[in-house]
């Protein structure tokens, strides 16, 4: 009964959530006890599950569907709008598509997305043949979609590995017990990352260390079709995102090191680094080559490149340091797990898995990736990783229900530092229906205003970002941001010196603002309270839009000839 069970309590607990009071921890605040025991009581019967042989596929598949459905869908439920400032954005690149045919003019900061547009393109073809109007019907519920989806290549590569059926389960609940980077919501990496995992499960079942149970005289290699389809793979891949191309060919390359993978990787391999230098010396050429200083650069500095993602602690929210700190220990826990499971499981030593969990680590090295590519190396080493845990965890010969209760607590640690780094940021992550209006305003002002905001986290603000310029001004130089921080007026008024009369500027602010403020520490936490004091006292200054949750202000040179 614990599935069931646990299953209504978890939808019990949604009930009555107040969004409201999310501060440092997001979620984790608000969240009622029911959903913790409901979470608890879901561990508990996954091990008790495993503990017997005979526990049918089903019910295995029934616990981890369970257990995507509360950690994904929670947040699609709770929230009234689209979760998160990227998902808007690529639901407004979506549109910008569709409006003007392919290619979106005048992109400016956007213009990446013209040379990698695989995923765009598809979701406006999707749009076109059914008659919807926006991705923004379904991009709320993009989370448990797409771990979903996941679900069948990743067993797909543990049946390469293994034919216990209780380790392949194993590892696809350790697998979703551990994937805290968030990089599943509606985005072109999400999508790359699905085809990923499904170019390594084809791979893996064609190696001669398969567990594919083959008759003596078939041959090691690929068919016309197989090797069709992994090169398609490849292709949307690498015309989908710029790193997950790179993360494939690593993890290729590390698969063709054992001399017996050759004859099946190496051909792959080889179509992953054509098809990859075709695209980047063709369509994403403008891009690469204005960026190729900075990846030069890069290679020189690999210590920084490894701790970029951790700096600016210092001015952070408390819980978030609390947060950081989590997410850091849960992802050494899974590495330092999956290197004891190295040493004392030694089948594991002839699959690819290590290599798998190693493969991302060069390009954790050589680029920062905007000071996330610690987060996704981790990402992309966690599948083989998990199995790697999961061997370490789940040999239920003996005495499986101490065991059980072995087990069941490290499980909920897992699950308790996943949430942390999952659900921890939602405070700047969720957006009211007040902030929605607010971006749709300002959006549909006139044509090439200017629109201003302090961080990313206003919903819908890139809509139309193809007619109006938008300076985000916690991304700017640090000399201006300086500034800002100092007075923030005196920090913006450089960004608002060519408006006038017929192209005014729009700046908005709103709570998620000053919740990414005071979460992140990129500006003192005050930033948008005292700015929106000395606009409410400035000249030039017009409010245009205000509810609950936002205010627009219109601004008009008063040198230029506007004003009050």
């Amino acid at each position: 009964m614990a599935l069931p069970v646990s299953l209504g309590l978890w939808l019990a607990s949604l009930r009555g959530v107040d969004l409201s009071r999310m501060k440092d921890l997001g979620l984790l605040q608000v969240l009622p006890v029911v959903f913790w025991v409901a979470l608890g009581l879901l561990a508990l019967g996954f091990c008790t599950a495993l503990s017997d042989r005979r526990t049918p596929n089903g019910w295995f598949a029934g616990y981890v569907l369970a257990l995507i459905a509360v950690i994904h869908a929670t947040p699609s439920l709770l929230y009234p709008t689209l979760r998160y400032g990227w998902a808007w954005k690529h639901v407004a690149i979506v549109d910008a598509v569709i409006r003007n045919g392919g290619t979106v003019p005048n992109a400016g900061k956007l213009e990446l997305y013209n040379q990698w547009p695989g995923f765009f393109q598809l979701n406006a073809f999707f749009l076109q043949a059914t008659g919807l109007d926006s991705a923004l019907g379904y991009a709320a519920w993009a989370p448990p979609v797409f771990n979903l989806l996941l679900l069948a290549p990743l067993l797909l590569v543990y049946r390469a590995v293994t034919r216990d059926r209780r380790l392949i389960w194993g590892a696809a609940w350790i697998f979703y017990s551990c994937s805290w980077v968030g990089q599943d919501y509606f985005a072109p990496q999400a999508f790359a990352f699905l085809l990923f995992v499904t170019l390594i499960a084809l791979v893996m079942a064609q190696l001669p260390s398969s567990a594919r149970r083959l008759p003596a005289a078939t041959p090691i290699g690929w068919t016309v079709g197989r090797f069709a389809v992994a090169l398609l793979l490849e292709g949307v891949i690498i015309c989908s995102h710029p790193l997950t191309p790179l993360m494939m060919i690593s993890a290729l390359v590390a698969l063709s090191l054992p001399r017996r993978n050759r004859r099946v990787v190496l051909p792959v391999a080889a179509g992953a680094v054509l098809l990859t230098a075709v695209w980047d010396t063709t369509v994403a050429r403008s891009y690469v080559s204005s960026n190729l200083h900075q990846f030069l650069g890069a290679l020189v500095q690999p210590d920084a490149n490894v701790v970029s993602g951790l700096a600016q602690l210092g001015t952070a929210a408390p819980g978030q340091v609390e947060v950081s700190w989590v997410d850091r220990g849960l992802s050494a826990a899974v590495f330092l797990l999956a290197a004891v499971a190295f040493l004392t499981r030694r089948w594991t030593r002839r699959t690819g898995l290590p290599l798998l969990v190693l493969a991302p680590l060069p390009l954790l090295v050589a680029n920062a990736y905007g000071g996330e590519m610690i987060f996704r190396a981790y990402l992309f080493a966690l599948p083989a990783a998990a199995l790697l845990v999961a061997a370490l965890f789940f040999p239920w010969d003996r005495r499986p229900l101490l065991r059980v209760l072995a087990v069941t607590p490290v499980l909920l640690a897992l699950l308790g530092g996943l949430l942390f780094g999952y659900y921890g940021k939602e405070a700047a992550n969720y957006f009211t229906k007040d902030e929605v209006s607010a971006g749709r305003f300002v959006t549909s002002t006139r044509p090439g205003s200017l629109i201003v905001s302090v961080t990313s986290a206003v919903p819908g603000l890139d809509a139309h970002y193809d007619k109006h310029p938008h300076v985000q001004l916690d991304e700017q130089e640090l000399s201006d941001r300086q500034q800002l921080a100092r007075n923030p007026l005196a920090g913006l008024e450089p960004f608002l010196a060519h408006t006038t009369a017929a192209k005014p500027a729009y700046i908005v602010l709103s709570r998620a603002q000053a919740a990414e403020c005071y979460l992140n520490g990129t500006l003192p936490a005050d930033t948008v309270q005292r700015l929106e004091s000395q606009i409410e006292k400035a000249h030039g200054f017009t409010t245009v839009f205000r509810n609950q949750d936002a205010v627009v202000y219109r601004y008009e040179n008063p040198a230029k000839g506007g004003g009050r």
